[in-house]
């Protein structure tokens, strides 16, 4: 196995506490909603019930490879966050499992393209194994907000909401690792990058909407209006990665910040974030779009 840490033993040091304790927040709240009502069960369009499964199996996995080559980078505080991180991408895939258990439907055990894609990542180095799993993580985001929003169905709503909240801190996350990475790479090493970047999303969305085309026109979106939400959100995370303003290492600064994705993210699901459940902001009728 190819072991390329790059530049991420450069600097041991970087700031990834916040992080750190954005993960640990998001595992005391989890524990403190506990599971959706699974007695309610579910009723979903025989199409999302296919794309749910492959993604179930792409979210289930113990990480030891990514774990493994983050206690390598040398930074405990990271690996320790990064530990966390799969911890919650396991978490997604009980969750997922419970859906569709409630659906009446089994899970499967492997697909081709989650084979393909995990047998890829293990063959990289850490920098390349995380850009590989930004793309995962970007179609995620489009993926589960369209079944929050179009799934017609109460609890699939809430456990992709629960979902999408978790993914929109993943991003910012492996995008600070990921730009902590690259600065000390000249321009044209940047450019090139990002255009070889932006070359492998394009064939990983042609495979989702392929595969998956079923489920999301089942959740009203064409697989063009897809498309475009991925690339938008990518667009941010290239430039962030590769140009960010001011050119900064980029680990996680503030607690502010950190607080602000998780209650972010806690919107998203439709459950209060820390500090949210009662006052001010449920008074303005701040609430959850589902649950």
């Amino acid at each position: 196995m190819t072991v390329d840490i790059g530049d991420f033993t450069a600097d041991p040091t970087g700031d990834f506490t916040g992080w750190l304790r954005d993960f640990e927040g998001a595992a005391l709240l989890r524990r403190t909603w506990g599971d959706p009502d699974w007695s309610r069960g579910a009723r979903l369009d025989p199409a999302l019930v296919r794309s749910l499964q492959r993604f179930q199996v792409g979210e289930d996995g113990d990480g030891a490879f990514l774990t493994g080559k983050a206690g390598w980078a040398g930074d405990p505080v990271y690996a320790a966050a990064v530990r966390l991180f799969v911890a919650e991408e396991c978490e997604h895939a009980r969750l997922l499992a419970r859906l569709l258990e409630a659906a009446g439907a089994a899970t499967l055990r492997g697909h081709w393209t989650d084979a393909v894609f995990v047998r890829l990542r293990r063959l990289l180095g850490l920098r390349l194994e995380l850009m590989v799993l930004m793309l995962a993580e970007v179609v995620a985001l489009a993926y589960y907000r369209a079944v929050r929003d179009g799934a017609g169905d109460p609890l699939a709503s809430e456990v992709a909401g629960r979902i999408l909240a978790d993914e929109l801190r993943h991003v910012p996350f492996h995008r600070d690792r990921l730009r902590l990475s690259f600065r000390r790479s000249s321009r044209l090493t940047r450019a090139v990058a990002a255009g070889l970047w932006w070359a492998l999303l394009a064939g990983v969305v042609a495979v989702v909407v392929a595969d998956h085309g079923g489920a999301l026109r089942a959740v009203g979106v064409p697989g063009a209006a897809f498309v475009r939400e991925v690339a938008a959100r990518f667009h941010g995370v290239v430039a962030g990665v590769m140009w960010p303003a001011g050119r900064r290492a980029g680990a996680r600064t503030t607690g502010a910040r950190t607080a602000g994705a998780r209650t972010a993210g806690a919107r998203t699901a439709g459950v209060p974030a820390a500090g949210e459940g009662t006052g001010a902001a449920r008074s303005r009728g701040d609430r959850g779009t589902v649950g």
